[in-house]
């Protein structure tokens, strides 16, 4: 199994993220070849919490140029969670709500 740390790469921190905190649903930002089922037992692994659902969400790069030279941007995967009913709510994100 992966190291739960790479899995999870980092929480998003957006107004849209902000405004379900207080419905138990939190978004990270994941590896982009992770399954729902990795991103599950990897939040459980990490925070001590019950995770009911996970949506994923992929998005492209977007191609982006500087004169004659074009590139993209990083492709990024995103977990939006649902917590169960009983669970407590994710210590880190208490403070900024």
């Amino acid at each position: 199994m992966k190291n739960p740390h790479d899995i999870i790469l980092r929480p998003v921190l957006t107004e849209k993220g902000y405004d379900g905190i207080a419905d138990k649903k939190y978004v990270f930002e994941v590896a982009p070849d992770a399954n729902k089922i990795e991103i599950k037992k990897a939040l459980e692994a990490v925070f001590p919490i019950k995770v009911a659902k996970v949506n994923t969400l992929r998005t492209l790069g977007k191609i982006k140029r500087q004169g004659v030279h074009s590139g993209r941007t990083p492709e990024i995967k995103k977990a939006y969670v649902t917590l169960t009913e009983d669970s407590k709510p994710i210590e880190f994100f208490e403070g900024m709500v």
